[in-house]
């Protein structure tokens, strides 16, 4: 962990550079929220935080999303970037589904990195399907201490150039879904491991718990309401968004959730064809200064062909 004499920034550096230091330092391990990075939409990205969903939907479905968090600070744009890509398949002679999950997240001079293989053991249960999945990958994280500023010409608590480690990382995640219902419970970081940097310093990471679910209900034959539940929790951090999106004719969808303790976000989408999916979420930040968020995601499936009938649990509307 670095500590700051209290002269680190020049006098001329403003609030929203001293903000931006703040956030860099909740990647380093300060509050550990960010080692899982946030996303709005997590309705649609369900194998990012659960490998026990790979193969759940009979198709091999892809999804890219990025996300800007807490737009109008850094150079960049947002004082946060991720970026997301993330697919899965059923593989019937393994009796489950595969799946791969890649992000990468920066935070001012931070950048973490994480790669995760999932396989996912499938059997049916009562009207539905339960998923058992386990994820083994790489977490890479560094800092670029060349970009830091620091009032005196040499400080030891920062690194004069770029350093970075890796070490390995598992988890793991139960999930089951009918048709309409969908319940799933999750670890990340399941071995606490310690990446250590080059320099010699350590960042060590912690179990991550997740609980999603979420409910398809028709209201008439062409509205639908779809009501979910996404939570976070980790040593000292919590996060939990209570959401309701309302679908029209199975192709476009607009709604609402709120985020304790945060704000308000404001979701929409829509199904472009049957296999590709477009959608856009907007944090609105309440109870703070750190400004709003933007997220775009993008969705293919890729059908395959079968010569039986796919279950009516393998198509599970909008869950």
């Amino acid at each position: 962990m670095f500590i700051l004499a209290p002269n680190f920034f020049t006098e001329n550096y403003n609030m929203k550079r001293i903000l931006i230091l703040v956030l860099a330092f909740l990647s380093a391990g300060i509050v550990s929220a960010q080692q899982v990075p946030q996303f709005s939409q997590n309705m649609f990205n369900k194998l990012a935080n659960n490998p026990g969903f790979a193969g759940s939907r009979g198709v091999i479905a892809t999804s890219v999303l990025h996300r800007s968090q807490y737009m109008g600070f850094g150079e960049g744009g947002s004082a946060i970037s991720t970026q997301n890509f993330s697919v899965d398949a059923e593989i019937p002679f393994l009796n489950g589904g595969v799946g791969l999950n890649i992000v990468k997240d920066e935070i001012a001079q931070f950048s973490n990195l994480g790669l995760q293989a999932s396989y996912a053991y499938r059997t049916e249960l009562g009207i539905g399907q339960l998923g058992l999945g386990m994820s083994v990958g790489m977490y890479q994280s560094g800092v670029d201490g060349a970009e830091f500023n620091p009032a005196q010409s040499v400080d030891v608590a920062i690194p004069m150039n770029s350093v970075s480690g890796s070490k390995l990382d598992l988890g793991a995640g139960a999930y089951f879904n009918t048709q309409d219902v969908y319940i799933g419970i999750s670890s990340a970081h399941l071995s606490q491991p310690v990446v250590e940097w080059s320099d010699g310093k350590q960042y060590a990471l912690k179990r991550h718990y997740f609980l999603i679910a979420g409910y398809y209900y028709e209201l008439n034959p062409v509205l639908s309401l779809n009501p979910s539940i996404y939570l976070k929790n980790a040593p000292g951090v919590s996060q939990l968004d209570v959401n309701a999106n309302l679908i029209y004719n199975n192709k476009m969808w607009g709604g609402v959730s709120y985020r304790l303790d945060e704000g308000l976000i404001l979701l929409a989408g829509m199904n472009i064809t049957d296999d590709f999916r477009f959608g856009i979420g907007y944090d609105v930040t309440m109870v703070n200064p750190l400004g709003n968020s933007f997220e775009v995601m993008l969705g293919y499936n890729f059908k395959i062909k079968r010569n039986n009938t796919i279950s009516k649990y393998k198509n599970p509307r909008f869950l």
